[in-house]
């Protein structure tokens, strides 16, 4: 079943002590983190969505607790010049995950078929043949071991003008904001005629898109959050290595270490 937006726009408040639900969930993730780092596993976390729609929010919240040394997040713009005279997907395989590592991806790949394809920076022929492209690499990465997890985070058009108005009226957010926005706004029809297209062809069994109600900003965060955390779970080891031994018995001749459990 083709995914509809119009079925994520209640804006329904989170139910809950918010802060101690997030709390929790951070520490599920940082635990996830060291899976990842012991089990020598890769993930890539990627978010699609509106401008304005809280994308970088989730990410601040989902990285909180991570060990610095083993994510990196990957604000993707406008192709460089070196990076336009390569495939288009060239300069997504260079910011591909090592092992260990998390890879967090702030748009991505689907520019192609979402403002590339509005915008006209690339032909019909280029975005309608992307599909087939993105499909193939993301089973590739999939096939080849890399977790892949997919979000869209939506927000109504009265939500989005609701941001915007928020970042021109805060000074230390005006830097967010530009005349992109509008020009993209303006065009909003367009983007949801590609995002059902882009819904139809790439919401696959191995690389689901999950998408997040984000019109309440602390309901949508635990959502996408707990996705997150909850798929990880089932696709990671969770189970922890014991104490080497060797270095137990450094611990003890340096300050006498019992295990307290």
């Amino acid at each position: 079943m083709t995914i509809d937006l119009g079925d994520y726009e209640s804006g329904t408040k989170f139910e809950g002590d918010y802060d101690a639900a997030m709390a929790d969930l951070q520490l599920r993730l940082a635990k996830i983190q060291v899976a990842h780092i012991i089990h020598h596993r890769r993930s890539v976390i990627l978010l699609e969505g509106w401008d304005a729609a809280g994308k970088g929010g989730i990410i601040k919240r989902m990285t909180a607790q991570w060990d610095p040394r083993y994510y990196q997040v990957h604000p993707i713009a406008a192709p460089s010049d070196a990076e336009r005279d390569h495939h288009y997907m060239w300069r997504f395989w260079t910011r591909l995950p090592a092992a260990r590592n998390i890879a967090i991806f702030d748009r991505s790949w689907y520019g192609r078929v979402l403002v590339e394809r509005v915008e006209g920076f690339c032909s019909k022929a280029d975005w309608k043949r992307a599909y087939g492209e993105i499909n193939a690499f993301e089973r590739q990465q999939v096939d080849a071991g890399t977790n892949l997890i997919k979000l869209f985070v939506h927000i109504t058009q009265d939500t989005q003008d609701e941001q915007l108005t928020q970042r021109l009226d805060t000074p230390w957010k005006r830097w967010k904001t530009g005349a992109e926005d509008y020009r993209n706004r303006a065009r909003r029809d367009e983007y949801l005629k590609a995002m059902k297209a882009m819904f139809k062809h790439t919401d696959t069994g191995k690389a689901p898109w999950h998408v997040i109600d984000n019109n309440n900003r602390k309901a949508g965060r635990i959502a996408a959050l707990t996705h997150v955390a909850d798929r990880l779970e089932q696709l990671v080891p969770m189970d922890m290595p014991k104490a080497d031994p060797a270095v137990v018995r450094l611990a003890r001749q340096a300050f006498g270490y019992k295990p307290r459990s």
